[in-house]
């Protein structure tokens, strides 16, 4: 069934071999979870061998939870705060320089319409993309397979069921473009 759900199609979780890959990232997200605050260096040691790939200067603030953990993979320069929920069945891709934060949800995994499939416990999973520099407000939810494009902002509480692209700001639910981001978003920045 490993196999079956690595190529995206439909599986039963009931599989020996995902027990043991879902047993480790929990094990894994324990210790995390865990961690003193001041314990950067192990916190960066655990997601390192949790996640499949982790940029350079990646926050999450814990409690953090995933599935796998190895289907993920986050860019440079990323901040989590509390609460991030990631079913990671499919490739979770999330960009550089994002912002996510406080009880935000990816969810890739998916269940056949067909109560009678469910009912045996057949499911599926599509990937979930975050582009370069994205918002995602507190609490938002993005649905198996949508993609997200660079310098989108996605309001708190949006659910995102479809693509959206990029330099916008989409809120609701299901979200919806309420408009692009452009000059009059601009601000004069401080000098650092």
């Amino acid at each position: 069934m490993k196999d079956r759900m690595l190529r995206g199609e439909l599986y039963i979780a009931e599989d020996e071999d995902l027990a043991d890959d879902f047993a480790r990232a929990q094990q894994l997200l324990d210790r995390y979870n865990a961690t003193a605050h001041a314990d950067e260096d192990e916190r960066r040691r655990i997601l390192v061998e949790l996640l499949g790939d982790v940029g350079e200067r990646v926050v999450i603030r814990p409690p953090f939870r995933c599935e796998y953990g190895t289907r993920v993979t986050i860019g440079a320069g990323t901040f989590v705060n509390y609460d991030l929920v990631m079913l990671d069945v499919a490739p979770i891709t999330i960009g550089a320089t994002c912002q996510i934060a406080t009880r935000v949800q990816l969810l890739t995994a998916t269940h056949p319409i067909d109560p009678q499939a469910r009912r045996i416990g057949w499911e599926s999973a599509e990937p979930i993309v975050v582009g370069d520099n994205v918002w995602l407000g507190g609490g938002a939810i993005l649905c198996p397979g949508v993609t997200i494009g660079d310098d989108t902002v996605v309001g708190a509480g949006t659910v995102v069921t479809r693509d959206l692209p990029a330099g916008v700001v989409a809120v609701g639910t299901p979200a919806r473009i309420l408009r692009e981001i452009g000059e009059r978003d601009r601000i004069e920045m401080p000098q650092r």
